[in-house]
């Protein structure tokens, strides 16, 4: 879905009771926490580190615009974002990555932003729509672009696409993270808050346009630098790929056995006021066998509280990278 402030959550390891699942108070000095709130606008979200490489990826689907930031000998965190979004959504996490010795990567999906050309018309042979299968082609090529098993993250929508990548090709996994990801299967719109019982009765394009509406006009109350970027975005964006993507989150497979039976670490990381409750979003860690923090945030905790997810998803990469045989 679409990135639409932190406080630090619990964090469970595999194997502990889901009782341990439970929203903790931060201590008054948690550095994490601090940073993010000192973070203020940023005036230009496309402005990523100096030394960050500007590529396009040759995918299934077509030219995907790509970025990496990072020692070049670091094991790679690759960063899907969702639909609407684009790699810019990330750009705050990537030096505190980074200094932390891994290799960075993101890239805008088929149709949104600065991958616009990419699309089912470049498929052999063609098709009419952005389906699962294209979003799903494309992310497997970008992560057999590179060595080893990557740490992953799939914000909103492409979090549902990372879990269908992790069961298909657990080698190129590391560890998955799911940012602000649908915490349940199905028409998963008819679960968010306050509107969602509004969904069963809209179509996919509707839907979208409604969302789309909220966005531009700034119903979330983002930062004037934030806004600005998201509607320069907008102007590139192709909307029949937002549509299929909001028709496919419409139909989101139930995964939940398959990824409870996969033994790579898994972390669920939301915002306390997601479009999601909390309560969805820690059943689903649960059911899945993954560790779950939460933030005093909304759905885009990459943009609001960078420092406390990187701080989280750094805990859960130990779990892989300090075993020399990994």
């Amino acid at each position: 879905m679409v990135a639409f402030d932190g406080v630090q959550g619990s964090f469970r390891r595999r194997g502990e009771s889901p009782d341990a699942v439970v929203p903790q108070a931060p201590p008054a000095d948690d550095e994490s926490r601090v940073l993010d709130a000192a973070i203020g606008d940023v005036v230009d979200w496309r402005a990523f580190p100096r030394g960050t490489e500007r590529t396009m990826f040759r995918a299934p689907s077509g030219d995907l615009a790509r970025i990496a930031y990072g020692p070049t000998s670091g094991r790679r965190v690759v960063l899907v974002p969702g639909a609407t979004g684009s790699k810019e959504d990330f750009v705050l996490m990537l030096p505190l990555l980074a200094a932390a010795g891994y290799r960075v990567e993101s890239f805008d999906l088929a149709g949104q932003y600065e991958s616009a050309h990419a699309g089912p018309w470049n498929l052999d042979p063609p098709r009419a729509r952005y389906d699962q299968r294209l979003f799903l082609d494309d992310l497997l090529a970008v992560l057999d672009d590179g060595p080893g098993g990557a740490h992953v993250l799939g914000y909103s929508f492409a979090g549902t696409l990372a879990e269908l990548a992790l069961l298909e090709r657990p080698d190129r996994f590391a560890t998955l993270t799911l940012l602000s990801a649908p915490p349940v299967p199905g028409q998963v719109f008819r679960f968010i808050k306050r509107i969602g019982a509004l969904s069963s009765f809209t179509t996919a394009r509707v839907s979208a346009g409604l969302m789309l509406w909220g966005i531009r006009n700034n119903l979330n109350k983002v930062s004037p630098g934030r806004i600005a970027f998201v509607r320069e975005r907008f102007a590139l964006t192709r909307r029949e790929s937002v549509d299929d993507i909001i028709d496919l989150m419409m139909r989101t497979p139930d995964l939940r056995a398959d990824l409870a039976a996969s033994p790579v670490p898994k972390l669920v990381a939301v915002g306390e006021h997601d479009l999601w409750s909390s309560e969805l979003h820690q059943r689903f860690a649960q059911e899945i066998g993954a560790g779950f923090a939460v933030y005093l945030t909304g759905h885009s905790p990459c943009e609001t509280a960078p420092h406390q997810l990187v701080r989280d998803m750094l805990t859960l990469f130990a779990e892989v990278d300090a075993d020399p045989h990994n």
